[in-house]
Protein backbone atom coordinates (compact mmCIF):
# COMPACT_ATOMS: atom_id res chain seq x y z
CA UNK A 1 0.00 0.00 0.00
CA UNK A 2 2.68 2.29 0.93
CA UNK A 3 4.73 1.83 -2.21
CA UNK A 4 1.47 1.54 -4.96
CA UNK A 5 -0.45 5.08 -2.53
CA UNK A 6 2.89 6.78 -3.43
CA UNK A 7 2.87 6.69 -7.09
CA UNK A 8 -1.21 6.81 -7.29
CA UNK A 9 -0.97 10.14 -5.50
CA UNK A 10 1.27 11.70 -7.91
CA UNK A 11 -0.10 11.64 -11.23
CA UNK A 12 0.27 8.51 -13.48
CA UNK A 13 -2.44 7.61 -16.10
CA UNK A 14 -3.33 4.50 -14.37
CA UNK A 15 -1.11 1.97 -12.36
CA UNK A 16 -0.78 -1.80 -12.91
CA UNK A 17 -0.43 -4.11 -9.77
CA UNK A 18 2.48 -6.33 -10.27
CA UNK A 19 2.29 -9.93 -11.93
CA UNK A 20 -0.23 -11.75 -9.59
CA UNK A 21 -0.57 -15.46 -9.75
CA UNK A 22 -3.60 -17.21 -10.89
CA UNK A 23 -2.91 -20.05 -8.58
CA UNK A 24 -0.70 -21.32 -5.49
CA UNK A 25 1.72 -22.47 -8.14
CA UNK A 26 1.91 -20.02 -10.60
CA UNK A 27 4.05 -17.52 -8.25
CA UNK A 28 7.33 -16.77 -9.52
CA UNK A 29 8.55 -16.73 -5.75
CA UNK A 30 7.59 -17.30 -2.40
CA UNK A 31 6.67 -13.71 -2.18
CA UNK A 32 4.63 -13.03 -5.01
CA UNK A 33 1.41 -11.74 -5.17
CA UNK A 34 -1.40 -13.89 -5.65
CA UNK A 35 -5.20 -13.65 -6.56
CA UNK A 36 -6.52 -17.10 -5.99
CA UNK A 37 -8.39 -17.01 -2.27
CA UNK A 38 -10.69 -14.52 -0.64
CA UNK A 39 -8.21 -13.16 1.58
CA UNK A 40 -5.72 -12.03 -1.15
CA UNK A 41 -8.66 -10.28 -2.58
CA UNK A 42 -9.74 -8.27 0.72
CA UNK A 43 -6.12 -7.49 0.94
CA UNK A 44 -6.15 -6.49 -2.76
CA UNK A 45 -9.28 -4.09 -2.73
CA UNK A 46 -7.59 -2.25 0.15
CA UNK A 47 -5.19 -0.72 -2.75
CA UNK A 48 -8.13 -0.77 -5.45
CA UNK A 49 -10.09 1.45 -2.84
CA UNK A 50 -7.45 4.02 -1.87
CA UNK A 51 -6.25 4.27 -5.35
CA UNK A 52 -9.85 5.57 -6.23
CA UNK A 53 -10.21 7.54 -3.55
CA UNK A 54 -7.84 9.73 -5.28
CA UNK A 55 -9.51 9.97 -8.59
CA UNK A 56 -6.79 7.21 -9.93
CA UNK A 57 -7.11 4.40 -12.11
CA UNK A 58 -5.45 0.54 -11.57
CA UNK A 59 -5.36 -2.34 -12.99
CA UNK A 60 -3.90 -5.81 -12.33
CA UNK A 61 -1.53 -8.16 -14.51
CA UNK A 62 -2.14 -11.91 -14.50
CA UNK A 63 -0.02 -14.41 -14.70
CA UNK A 64 1.45 -17.91 -13.78
CA UNK A 65 4.84 -18.43 -13.83
CA UNK A 66 5.06 -22.05 -15.05
CA UNK A 67 8.50 -23.17 -15.13
CA UNK A 68 10.13 -19.94 -13.98
CA UNK A 69 8.17 -20.98 -10.61
CA UNK A 70 9.75 -21.35 -7.50
CA UNK A 71 12.57 -18.45 -7.66
CA UNK A 72 13.69 -16.92 -5.18
CA UNK A 73 12.78 -13.45 -4.68
CA UNK A 74 14.88 -11.27 -7.48
CA UNK A 75 16.56 -9.07 -5.34
CA UNK A 76 18.44 -11.65 -3.06
CA UNK A 77 19.62 -13.38 -6.27
CA UNK A 78 19.21 -16.00 -9.44
CA UNK A 79 18.49 -19.10 -7.70
CA UNK A 80 15.68 -21.68 -6.86
CA UNK A 81 13.81 -21.78 -4.05
CA UNK A 82 13.64 -25.18 -2.58
CA UNK A 83 11.28 -26.73 0.22
CA UNK A 84 13.34 -25.44 2.80
CA UNK A 85 12.97 -21.89 1.50
CA UNK A 86 9.48 -21.70 0.87
CA UNK A 87 9.53 -23.30 -2.60
CA UNK A 88 7.46 -26.03 -4.82
CA UNK A 89 9.63 -27.66 -6.66
CA UNK A 90 7.80 -30.36 -7.44
CA UNK A 91 4.58 -28.84 -8.12
CA UNK A 92 6.37 -26.66 -10.71
CA UNK A 93 4.48 -27.12 -14.71
CA UNK A 94 5.07 -25.73 -18.11
CA UNK A 95 4.52 -26.82 -21.61
CA UNK A 96 6.67 -29.30 -22.03
CA UNK A 97 9.59 -30.87 -19.74
CA UNK A 98 12.08 -28.38 -20.73
CA UNK A 99 13.75 -26.68 -17.72
CA UNK A 100 14.77 -22.90 -18.01
CA UNK A 101 18.52 -24.27 -17.90
CA UNK A 102 20.17 -26.87 -16.39
CA UNK A 103 20.15 -25.27 -13.02
CA UNK A 104 16.63 -25.10 -12.81
CA UNK A 105 13.71 -27.36 -11.51
CA UNK A 106 12.22 -29.40 -14.43
CA UNK A 107 8.68 -28.66 -15.22
CA UNK A 108 6.11 -31.21 -15.19
CA UNK A 109 4.17 -31.33 -18.86
CA UNK A 110 0.76 -30.23 -18.35
CA UNK A 111 -1.81 -32.34 -19.35
CA UNK A 112 -4.95 -31.71 -20.76
CA UNK A 113 -6.05 -31.98 -17.29
CA UNK A 114 -3.60 -29.26 -16.17
CA UNK A 115 -4.37 -27.49 -19.01
CA UNK A 116 -8.64 -26.85 -17.88
CA UNK A 117 -7.64 -26.73 -15.00
CA UNK A 118 -5.48 -23.48 -15.25
CA UNK A 119 -8.27 -21.76 -17.57
CA UNK A 120 -10.42 -22.45 -14.17
CA UNK A 121 -7.67 -20.80 -11.96
CA UNK A 122 -7.38 -18.03 -14.85
CA UNK A 123 -11.18 -16.97 -14.48
CA UNK A 124 -11.66 -17.56 -10.87
CA UNK A 125 -8.83 -14.94 -10.59
CA UNK A 126 -10.55 -12.66 -12.99
CA UNK A 127 -13.88 -12.70 -11.21
CA UNK A 128 -11.94 -12.01 -8.01
CA UNK A 129 -10.29 -9.05 -9.75
CA UNK A 130 -13.80 -7.64 -10.85
CA UNK A 131 -14.83 -7.90 -7.31
CA UNK A 132 -11.78 -6.40 -6.15
CA UNK A 133 -12.80 -3.15 -8.11
CA UNK A 134 -9.52 -2.88 -10.80
CA UNK A 135 -10.20 -0.94 -13.60
CA UNK A 136 -8.00 -2.76 -16.28
CA UNK A 137 -7.48 -6.90 -16.63
CA UNK A 138 -3.58 -7.20 -17.88
CA UNK A 139 -3.10 -10.61 -19.28
CA UNK A 140 0.72 -11.43 -19.16
CA UNK A 141 2.21 -13.42 -21.98
CA UNK A 142 5.73 -12.29 -21.78
CA UNK A 143 8.84 -12.55 -19.90
CA UNK A 144 9.04 -16.37 -20.30
CA UNK A 145 6.54 -17.26 -18.09
CA UNK A 146 3.77 -19.83 -18.94
CA UNK A 147 1.61 -18.30 -21.55
CA UNK A 148 4.58 -17.43 -23.46
CA UNK A 149 6.53 -20.72 -22.50
CA UNK A 150 3.46 -22.03 -25.14
CA UNK A 151 3.91 -19.04 -27.76
CA UNK A 152 8.12 -20.09 -27.85
CA UNK A 153 9.05 -23.16 -29.51
CA UNK A 154 12.05 -22.66 -27.12
CA UNK A 155 10.00 -24.13 -24.73
CA UNK A 156 6.87 -25.77 -26.35
CA UNK A 157 7.90 -29.08 -27.61
CA UNK A 158 4.35 -30.23 -27.81
CA UNK A 159 2.82 -32.71 -30.40
CA UNK A 160 -0.74 -31.95 -29.43
CA UNK A 161 -3.00 -29.35 -29.98
CA UNK A 162 -1.27 -26.94 -27.92
CA UNK A 163 2.01 -27.40 -29.95
CA UNK A 164 3.78 -27.90 -33.27
CA UNK A 165 2.59 -24.66 -35.59
CA UNK A 166 2.22 -21.55 -34.73
CA UNK A 167 -1.83 -21.58 -34.72
CA UNK A 168 -1.32 -24.62 -32.11
CA UNK A 169 1.47 -23.00 -29.90
CA UNK A 170 -0.89 -19.48 -29.50
CA UNK A 171 -4.13 -21.54 -29.07
CA UNK A 172 -3.79 -21.39 -25.16
CA UNK A 173 -3.11 -17.37 -25.14
CA UNK A 174 -6.69 -17.19 -27.66
CA UNK A 175 -8.14 -19.43 -25.23
CA UNK A 176 -7.52 -17.55 -22.18
CA UNK A 177 -8.26 -14.16 -23.85
CA UNK A 178 -11.43 -15.53 -25.05
CA UNK A 179 -12.11 -16.28 -21.57
CA UNK A 180 -10.96 -13.29 -20.04
CA UNK A 181 -13.02 -11.42 -22.81
CA UNK A 182 -16.57 -13.15 -21.40
CA UNK A 183 -15.61 -12.40 -17.75
CA UNK A 184 -15.22 -8.53 -18.15
CA UNK A 185 -17.91 -6.44 -18.83
CA UNK A 186 -17.68 -5.09 -22.57
CA UNK A 187 -16.62 -1.56 -21.69
CA UNK A 188 -13.74 -3.01 -19.62
CA UNK A 189 -10.14 -2.19 -20.93
CA UNK A 190 -8.26 -5.95 -21.70
CA UNK A 191 -4.25 -5.63 -22.21
CA UNK A 192 -2.03 -8.12 -23.21
CA UNK A 193 1.91 -8.05 -22.91
CA UNK A 194 3.85 -9.48 -24.72
CA UNK A 195 7.32 -10.29 -25.29
CA UNK A 196 8.04 -9.06 -29.28
CA UNK A 197 11.21 -11.43 -29.35
CA UNK A 198 12.92 -13.80 -27.54
CA UNK A 199 16.00 -11.81 -28.87
CA UNK A 200 17.63 -15.55 -30.03
CA UNK A 201 17.66 -14.30 -34.12
CA UNK A 202 21.73 -14.28 -33.73
CA UNK A 203 21.95 -17.93 -31.58
CA UNK A 204 20.72 -20.03 -34.31
CA UNK A 205 18.17 -21.16 -31.47
CA UNK A 206 14.46 -21.16 -32.97
CA UNK A 207 12.85 -19.01 -30.81
CA UNK A 208 9.39 -16.38 -31.18
CA UNK A 209 10.32 -13.48 -33.34
CA UNK A 210 8.46 -10.24 -34.31
CA UNK A 211 7.16 -11.36 -36.96
CA UNK A 212 5.25 -14.17 -34.65
CA UNK A 213 3.91 -11.09 -32.45
CA UNK A 214 3.36 -9.09 -34.51
CA UNK A 215 0.59 -11.75 -36.18
CA UNK A 216 -0.70 -12.73 -32.55
CA UNK A 217 -1.40 -9.30 -31.92
CA UNK A 218 -3.81 -9.22 -34.80
CA UNK A 219 -5.50 -12.06 -33.93
CA UNK A 220 -5.22 -10.92 -30.08
CA UNK A 221 -6.87 -7.56 -30.95
CA UNK A 222 -9.78 -9.82 -33.29
CA UNK A 223 -10.46 -11.64 -30.44
CA UNK A 224 -11.19 -8.19 -27.75
CA UNK A 225 -7.63 -7.41 -26.73
CA UNK A 226 -7.83 -3.54 -26.62
CA UNK A 227 -4.16 -2.41 -25.68
CA UNK A 228 -0.84 -4.24 -26.49
CA UNK A 229 2.17 -3.93 -23.92
CA UNK A 230 4.95 -4.47 -25.78
CA UNK A 231 8.23 -6.43 -23.83
CA UNK A 232 11.16 -8.62 -25.13
CA UNK A 233 12.67 -11.62 -23.79
CA UNK A 234 12.75 -13.76 -20.83
CA UNK A 235 12.31 -17.53 -22.68
CA UNK A 236 16.05 -18.87 -22.94
CA UNK A 237 19.42 -17.68 -20.88
CA UNK A 238 21.40 -17.15 -23.81
CA UNK A 239 19.13 -14.33 -25.15
CA UNK A 240 21.16 -11.52 -26.77
CA UNK A 241 19.29 -7.71 -25.63
CA UNK A 242 20.60 -5.25 -27.65
CA UNK A 243 19.85 -2.49 -25.08
CA UNK A 244 19.91 1.28 -25.38
CA UNK A 245 17.66 4.09 -25.00
CA UNK A 246 13.97 3.11 -25.85
CA UNK A 247 15.28 -0.03 -27.14
CA UNK A 248 11.64 -1.98 -27.45
CA UNK A 249 9.99 1.01 -29.04
CA UNK A 250 10.97 0.02 -32.86
CA UNK A 251 9.25 -3.29 -31.64
CA UNK A 252 6.10 -1.32 -30.15
CA UNK A 253 6.14 0.61 -33.63
CA UNK A 254 5.93 -2.65 -36.23
CA UNK A 255 3.41 -4.30 -33.77
CA UNK A 256 1.64 -0.72 -34.14
CA UNK A 257 2.10 -0.59 -38.08
CA UNK A 258 0.28 -4.35 -37.56
CA UNK A 259 -2.61 -4.06 -35.81
CA UNK A 260 -3.29 -0.12 -36.85
CA UNK A 261 -6.27 1.01 -35.71
CA UNK A 262 -7.53 -2.58 -33.99
CA UNK A 263 -5.61 -1.82 -30.61
CA UNK A 264 -3.89 0.26 -28.51
CA UNK A 265 0.09 0.00 -28.51
CA UNK A 266 2.59 1.32 -26.05
CA UNK A 267 5.88 0.87 -25.35
CA UNK A 268 8.39 0.31 -22.31
CA UNK A 269 12.15 0.09 -21.76
CA UNK A 270 14.77 2.77 -20.79
CA UNK A 271 12.42 5.86 -21.63
CA UNK A 272 13.66 8.37 -19.02
CA UNK A 273 12.25 11.47 -19.48
CA UNK A 274 9.74 13.21 -20.78
CA UNK A 275 10.73 14.73 -24.10
CA UNK A 276 12.08 11.20 -25.00
CA UNK A 277 8.54 9.87 -23.76
CA UNK A 278 6.59 12.32 -25.93
CA UNK A 279 8.94 11.69 -28.83
CA UNK A 280 7.71 7.89 -29.18
CA UNK A 281 3.69 9.60 -28.39
CA UNK A 282 4.54 11.70 -31.77
CA UNK A 283 5.87 9.10 -33.92
CA UNK A 284 2.71 7.15 -33.33
CA UNK A 285 2.55 4.94 -29.98
CA UNK A 286 -0.73 5.29 -27.90
CA UNK A 287 0.87 4.76 -24.47
CA UNK A 288 4.51 4.72 -22.75
CA UNK A 289 4.95 1.99 -19.59
CA UNK A 290 7.40 2.84 -16.70
CA UNK A 291 8.62 0.56 -14.01
CA UNK A 292 11.87 0.49 -12.40
CA UNK A 293 12.47 4.05 -12.16
CA UNK A 294 9.11 5.16 -10.10
CA UNK A 295 11.00 3.28 -7.49
CA UNK A 296 13.79 5.92 -7.91
CA UNK A 297 11.16 8.49 -8.08
CA UNK A 298 7.32 7.67 -6.84
CA UNK A 299 6.48 11.35 -8.91
CA UNK A 300 8.22 10.05 -12.45
CA UNK A 301 5.02 11.11 -14.29
CA UNK A 302 4.87 14.82 -12.49
CA UNK A 303 8.94 14.91 -13.28
CA UNK A 304 8.18 13.96 -17.01
CA UNK A 305 5.40 16.33 -17.33
CA UNK A 306 7.87 19.35 -15.61
CA UNK A 307 10.26 18.53 -18.39
CA UNK A 308 7.36 19.10 -21.05
CA UNK A 309 6.42 22.23 -19.36
CA UNK A 310 3.23 20.96 -18.55
CA UNK A 311 0.60 20.51 -15.13
CA UNK A 312 -0.24 17.00 -13.95
CA UNK A 313 -2.71 16.31 -11.27
CA UNK A 314 -1.39 15.00 -8.03
CA UNK A 315 -3.02 14.79 -4.64
CA UNK A 316 -3.72 18.14 -3.11
CA UNK A 317 -1.93 17.74 0.42
CA UNK A 318 1.29 17.01 -2.23
CA UNK A 319 0.55 19.52 -5.02
CA UNK A 320 -0.28 22.48 -2.76
CA UNK A 321 4.05 23.47 -1.20
CA UNK A 322 4.38 23.56 -5.64
CA UNK A 323 1.87 26.32 -6.35
CA UNK A 324 3.05 29.53 -7.19
CA UNK A 325 3.74 31.56 -4.34
CA UNK A 326 3.79 35.67 -4.51
CA UNK A 327 6.98 36.64 -3.32
CA UNK A 328 5.92 39.11 -0.48
CA UNK A 329 9.17 41.19 -1.00
CA UNK A 330 8.21 42.04 -4.38
CA UNK A 331 4.97 41.74 -4.18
Amino acid sequence: MSQIGGWVTRGPGLTMMEATAVSKNGRIDPNGVGLWNEEQLESLKAIVDFTHSQSQHIGIQLVHAGRKASTVAAWLGNENATKETGGWPDDIIGPSPVPWDENSFMPKEMTLSDIADFRNSWVSSVERALRAGFDVIEIHAAHGFLLHQFLSPVSNKRTDEYGGSFENRIRLLIEVIQDTRRTIPETMPLFLRISATDWLEETGIDGWTLEDSAQLSVKAASFGVDFIDVSSGGSHPEQNFKLGPGYQAGFSKYIKNAVKDKAFVGAVGNITNGVQANGLLEEGLDAIFSGRLFQKNPGLVWSWADDLGIVVHAARQIQWGFREIPNPFTA
